[in-house]
């Protein structure tokens, strides 16, 4: 059974298409995921499938019912409310509620709910149940945000790029929780500008621009139609010495092409970390004249939506997102690098 079914879907204001025909089924306990640059339609996508934006054209069926559908006083769409839940991409609480005022006042919205201490519980919240929402962090609020869409038990969760902004410990702490919904059986249709989010979490993926799904499938299909595992790109700290020739780095295990930039060099490779064996061997690349710093980014583990002229998938997973800074450590007997502080 399909939990999100839509077809034909077109949004327009003005002049400017929105969403343009879009196409999209998303399964009964699958988390799917809405990638693409800003303006590429995915939150109004994601309004339109909640009942909050009219569609222009098109046909959408959530959990087997359609908006307006009959019933006196909107009971259908009040019934199909109840079985949803919504964390916007913005979500404003009143600063002056504790957290507990805040579960309770979302959770007297519902018929039928989670008890305050089961939805902090859920999110791990017991500990801020007293404290003013104004008082939180940005991710102790972005949970609490989540909270509020899953006290009423809901079947479908909307999440609207929930963790843009956070720290890495809060996002962790997020995924978490979307983890744990999933495994409860629930349906997560989530946008993100994160490919590692959605590597993490998403069974499938679809890749929006223009309002138009223009790549559809596992995280790992997208990453196998690019023709790239894995992508590491470095550069050299000012005075750090010469670039490795490419003939160099060409040799080095694993390396299956050298890309030299003007400011930086990207390597496509086998494994991000080579085996044991061959760490000796690798040592070119960790010498103080060779790098004191390398900035490194695995498709496997982190890519990111950015924007080009050019629509297609290619220019989803390009220079743009998280970077892992690393620098060498001479002292070291194996010549392997050490994180950054």
């Amino acid at each position: 059974m399909a939990a999100i079914r839509c077809s034909g879907l077109v949004k327009r204001y003005a002049d400017v298409v929105a969403v343009a025909g879009l196409e999209l089924t998303v399964a009964a306990g699958e988390c799917f995921g809405l990638l693409g640059p800003n303006g590429a339609g995915k939150t109004t996508t994601i309004e339109i499938l909640e009942g909050l934006t009219e569609p222009d054209a098109g046909d959408v069926e959530l959990l087997g019912m359609r908006w307006g559908g009959g019933g006196a006083g909107g009971a259908a769409d009040r019934a199909l409310r109840e079985r949803l839940g919504i964390q916007l991409q913005e979500t404003q609480l009143a600063d002056k509620l504790t957290v507990a005022e805040t579960v309770r006042l979302f959770r007297s919205f519902y018929t039928s709910s989670h008890s305050v201490d089961e939805v902090l519980a859920l999110v791990e919240l017991e500990e801020k149940r007293g404290a003013w929402v104004g008082k939180l962090s940005g991710g102790q609020k972005q949970r609490l945000a989540v909270a509020c869409a899953l006290v009423s038990r809901p079947e479908l969760l909307f999440l609207d790029e929930p963790t843009t902004g956070l720290d890495p410990q809060s996002r962790r702490q997020l995924w978490e929780v979307i983890r744990r919904f999933r495994a409860a059986g629930g349906t997560v249709l989530l946008t993100t500008h994160y490919m590692e989010e959605a590597e993490r979490l998403c069974d499938r993926v679809a890749i929006m621009d223009h309002g138009k799904v223009i790549a559809l499938g596992t995280p790992r299909e997208l990453i196998a139609s690019l023709g790239a595992e894995h992508v590491v790109e470095f550069a050299l700290v000012d005075g750090a010495g010469r670039v490795p020739a490419p003939e160099e780095l060409a040799a080095l295990p694993g390396v299956q092409a050298v890309r030299p930039g003007p400011d930086r060099t990207a390597l496509t490779v086998a494994a991000v970390h080579p085996p044991r064996h061959a760490r000796g061997r690798v040592r070119v690349a960790h010498r103080p004249a060779a790098a004191r710093c390398v900035i490194a980014r695995s498709f496997s583990s982190r890519w990111r939506a950015c924007a080009s002229s050019t629509a297609s998938p290619r220019r989803f997973f390009g220079s743009s997102g998280s970077r892992s800074c690393w620098r060498s450590r001479s002292a070291s007997p194996s010549g392997t690098a050490a994180p950054a502080s």
